[in-house]
């Protein structure tokens, strides 16, 4: 166990090294002067070639493979999440979104310097989530839910922009893939001092840092301010991923990755945990970006690195799951929060199905005509409600579903960033999707639902294969998904960044829509809905005892393994069901839950309930 981390890097140093003297070779490069990363020799196209372009896109793919791990390493430290990354803040996707609106509204400032039009809006995305979660000193679940929240707003915002101007923004898609084509050391001379400042002063902090594994009162009794380290720590990441975007694009995967594979490897304590996710980022995009260059003709410009980088560090993350055993953590308590109200709370289900029936028989009587608004009960064109009512109805019942599962997931793992799409589910139905779409099958809804439904099964059996040996515990469940998740996100980047034509009938769909639905997809949506949620409240006793621990729901009698499984399969069954009529809306999945417990719901049956309103409203 502790010779496996010195292997896997020294084998990833020899990789990188002989692809490094490959891609010297194929260059024709072999020669000392040319082998000299600063020489001034230009006398050549090879030389210049290499000074200006090779040379500066090596050590900024070291930067920033490292920088990124650092600011994985304590984003998950912090907010004690093993699959906390620098997205989790929603840096990219505020930084996509300002490059977005400036090349549409105001392309001076793009000329001016993209850096920093993406620097800012990363930092803006950072102000909002430090704003929202302030009041309860950086809470990390407040945090988590805050940045989710800020990063599907900005990612939806960026999505209809995309939708509405295809043309102008589809060269954004290849700086959303993450480029690491260089055209001088501009970007290194940016980095390395910024990224080494923030090394150097997380490093300072690491001592104080690692008291956040203990309990609150524990790290406060101390003498450690809590909300003055997490500010610091999480602005450190926050900056290390903004300087990072803003020269090379989104590069999600390594800052999940490196600390993720250092932890499997069975490092615990935090400097070498640091210091090894640094070294293990800054191979992975280095390597990765490597074999990139040596692909033939122009599949070497056409994918992009960030893309790509998730391709080869999800299969090692895949690899390494089944292989070690995860150190049992002990769960975020979800589902013990200290609300006063334990049981089931009359007042909140009234309003909320209140809510739940007028909002539904006001957007079913609402319409847009080409003279305006128009309410059916005036005008008497009732005609509209054989449109209307089978997407709202398809809209409640895939809200209920996700709800449902979004609960089954978030109290079986324990983990308020769990949700229906991050175990893997729904990035299974979009390759299905993608496959179907471009082999021609897609021309009819059914053939769309069967494709999706074999890229779900195939996802979900890819599940069971890697951790039922573990007796699916809830951790290596998650970044299971995760790696699932990161490597099909891979391939609709690839595909979206191609600019075929076909891919934005996939973007529409991915972006979440009732246009297909029809009358005759209402009964078996119907049916699902009746037979899954009902299953869940069967099972709602595990999910009330499974929170508890292992050992105390093995002392209750509880075949933990078998229940596990069984619940995962029932959340995988509702997130096909819904996903494949209304596309993944993630947000009524991750959200309804917290939203539920809010309201004070703390026992798995009212949750249940309370979700499903929340969700289908």
């Amino acid at each position: 166990m502790r010779a496996l981390p010195t292997t896997l890097i020294l084998t990833l140093i020899v990789l990188t090294a002989v692809l490094m003297g490959s891609h010297l070779a194929n260059l024709g490069a072999l020669h000392s002067q040319f082998i000299n990363p600063f020489t001034t020799n230009w006398q050549s196209s090879l030389s210049v070639e290499l000074t200006l372009t090779w040379w500066p896109r090596v050590f900024s793919t070291l930067l920033c493979g490292a920088a990124l791990a650092v600011a994985g390493v304590l984003m998950q430290q912090v907010l004690r999440n093993p699959i906390a990354s620098p997205s989790t803040l929603g840096i990219a996707s505020g930084a996509s979104f300002s490059l977005m609106l400036a090349t549409l509204y105001a392309p001076w400032l793009i000329s001016f310097s993209h850096s920093l039009v993406a620097l800012i809006g990363g930092i803006v995305s950072m102000g909002l989530v430090f704003a929202l979660s302030w009041q309860r000193a950086l809470s990390p679940t407040i945090v988590v839910i805050a940045g989710l929240v800020i990063n599907l707003y900005f990612s939806a915002f960026s999505t209809v922009l995309l939708m509405l101007n295809q043309e102008k923004l589809s060269g954004l898609m290849i700086w959303g893939a993450g480029s690491l084509a260089q055209t001088g050391w501009g970007n290194v001379q940016y980095l390395w001092p910024r990224i080494l400042t923030a090394v150097l002063i997380a490093f300072v902090f690491l001592k104080p840092l690692s008291l956040l594994e203990l309990t609150e009162s524990g790290a406060k009794s101390l003498g450690v301010s809590l909300t003055k380290l997490r500010f610091i720590c999480l602005g450190l990441a926050v900056l290390l991923t903004s300087w990072v975007v803003a020269s090379v694009g989104i590069i999600g995967f390594i800052g999940l990755a490196a600390p993720a594979i250092t932890r499997l490897m069975g490092v615990r304590r935090l400097v070498p945990k640091l210091v090894i996710s640094m070294i293990l980022g800054a191979l992975l995009l280095t390597l990765t970006d490597l074999l990139i260059q040596l692909l033939p003709g122009m599949l070497g410009m056409v994918i992009q690195t960030g893309a790509a980088t998730a391709a080869l560090g999800a299969p090692l993350m895949l690899w390494l799951l089944p292989k070690l055993a995860i150190r049992h953590q002990t769960q975020t308590v979800l589902t013990r929060h200290h609300h006063h109200i334990s049981r089931l709370n009359r007042s909140s289900i009234l309003w909320t199905g209140s809510a739940l029936v007028i909002g539904f028989c006001l957007f079913a009587t609402l319409s847009v005509q080409t003279d305006g608004w128009q309410w059916l009960v005036l005008n008497g064109d009732w005609s509209m409600l054989e449109w209307r009512i089978p997407r709202l109805v398809a809209a409640l019942l895939a809200g209920i579903m996700l709800a449902v599962a979004g609960t089954i997931i978030q109290r079986l793992s324990g983990n308020p960033m769990a949700s229906p799409e991050v175990i893997g589910i729904s990035s299974g139905i979009a390759i299905g999707l993608i496959v179907t779409i471009y082999a021609g099958l897609a021309s009819s809804t059914i053939g769309l639902y069967l494709g999706g439904l074999i890229g779900a099964l195939l996802t979900m059996g890819l599940i069971i294969l890697l951790n039922h040996k573990s007796g699916f515990q809830p951790e290596q469940v998650l970044l299971t998904g995760v790696a699932i998740t990161a490597l099909m996100n891979a391939v609709q980047t690839l595909i979206l960044a191609g600019g075929d034509p076909r891919s934005y009938a996939f973007l529409a769909w991915l972006s979440g829509s009732t246009y297909y639905v029809t009358t005759n997809t209402l009964l078996p949506l119907a049916v699902a809905t009746l037979v899954f949620v009902g299953l869940g409240f069967v099972v709602s006793k595990w999910l009330d005892i499974l929170p508890l621990g292992q050992s105390t729901a093995q002392s209750l009698g509880m075949k933990v393994s078998r229940a596990r499984l069984l619940l995962l399969l029932l959340a995988a069954c509702l997130t096909v069901a819904a996903t494949l009529v209304v596309g993944p809306l993630s947000f009524i999945g991750l959200m309804a839950p917290h939203l539920a417990r809010l309201l004070g719901f703390s026992k798995a049956k009212e949750h249940l309930i309370a979700s499903a309103l929340v969700g289908g409203l």
